[in-house]
């Protein structure tokens, strides 16, 4: 999927040479997961599961496949391109709570910390990889990467057949009060929740509107295009570095104290770039800000999908995704919007100035400070 992140947007730029467009697909694709994540995350706890998921799955993979079907028969269309990023971003909204589900039910409780940090740098490698093998592939021939991408979607249908995992939850979504939005209504009751979902969030805005500003600057000084891909791979190569030290980072702080240091962590990290070094500079402050990442990941995890009931764990992980994606285009949005106005110096120290503003209420109170990890019986009436 990672290739295809970048593999459309390419496609779709070649085809009508519109930065607009490009940009179309993937606020199509996000947008779709944002509106059908509540959905998404009720179907999972009423219906059969794995069927779901299958079903996910193969519509992704009928859109995947129609792309270098209908460039083989010299009918691909911007309207066909769209659909598919809707068909590809709604498949995301009801496979993605699934798929977290799934791997929770088939793998021990001791293990599971290990499992998902293995699972963190699966998906690291692919967001370190994704975008150049995407480059390279298509310059092979622009269908070479969709035929790639509906392998893939077919190679992640024929695990969705293969493995079984339960398909129901212990009591059925109907019987418990809440509907749909039931995984908000926890996450607003919860006082230690909803500062640190907060804190995530402003973690994943501020990530986002960082790339803009930092892409602007770096070309102002000269880095070529190449260069700019690198510096930002340094998230990537960090959070793949560490996947290795999600267990010692656990071991070293509570989980409140583990997110507000890394947190604050971010804040340098975004007035790094306009420290001499270029592009070196912005690689190695990103590769400091990704090291934390797997382990904030894991946490989240361990303190909020690990401790509801298995009935409302679908509509929670779905509310969770749905609060954390949604920082993301409001970051790139509102740094796009600044940029027409300020310089991207200007813009990168407002969104240092915006971020601490928003860590200090949370680091002020106690709440996330005395936050310890739960034992196995820790049940959803403590969070």
């Amino acid at each position: 999927m990672r290739v295809g992140d970048t593999a459309y947007p390419l496609l779709v730029l070649a085809l009508t040479g519109s930065s607009t467009a490009a940009g179309a697909f993937g606020a199509l694709q996000m947008t779709a997961t944002l509106l059908l994540g509540v959905h998404g995350g009720a179907v999972a706890d009423r219906l059969d599961r794995r069927k779901v998921l299958i079903a996910a799955d193969a519509a992704r993979l009928l859109a995947s496949a129609s792309v270098p079907a209908a460039m083989a028969l010299h009918r691909l269309t911007l309207a066909h391109l769209l659909v598919v990023a809707v068909v590809v971003g709604a498949t995301i909204a009801y496979s993605g709570p699934l798929r977290m589900l799934a791997l929770r039910s088939v793998v021990a409780p001791e293990q599971l910390p290990q499992a998902l940090a293995q699972d963190e740098a699966r998906m690291s490698g692919a967001a370190l990889a994704g975008p150049p093998l995407a480059g390279f592939l298509f310059g092979l021939g622009r269908s070479v990467p969709f035929l790639g991408a509906a392998l893939a979607s077919l190679l992640a249908l024929t695990a969705a057949v293969a493995v079984r995992f339960p398909g129901r939850p212990e009591r059925a979504a109907e019987q418990q009060p809440g509907g749909a939005l039931a995984g908000f209504r926890l996450i607003a009751a919860s006082p230690l929740l909803r500062p640190a979902l907060g804190v995530l969030l402003m973690i994943n805005l501020a990530g986002a509107a960082l790339v803009l500003p930092v892409m602007v600057l770096l070309k102002d000084h000269g880095t070529t295009s190449g260069g700019i891909g690198l510096a930002l791979a340094g998230e990537a190569l960090g959070a793949l570095a560490g996947t290795l030290l999600v267990s010692r980072l656990h071991r070293l702080a509570g989980p409140g104290v583990l997110l507000l240091v890394t947190a604050w962590a971010a804040v340098p990290v975004t007035l790094a770039p306009l420290l001499p070094g270029g592009a070196a500079t912005v690689f190695a402050a990103l590769f400091v800000a990704g090291v934390g990442i797997p382990a904030l990941r894991v946490m989240l995890d361990l303190l909020v999908f690990q401790q509801v009931p298995d009935e409302l764990r679908g509509r929670v992980i779905a509310a969770t995704m749905t609060l954390l994606t949604a920082g993301m285009p409001a970051g790139t949005l509102g740094s796009g919007l600044l940029l027409d106005h300020l310089s991207p110096a200007a813009v990168l120290t407002a969104i240092a100035a915006l971020l601490a503003a928003a860590l200090l209420p949370s680091t002020v109170g106690r709440t996330l400070r005395r936050a310890a990890w739960p034992t196995a019986q820790t049940s959803a009436d403590r969070l």
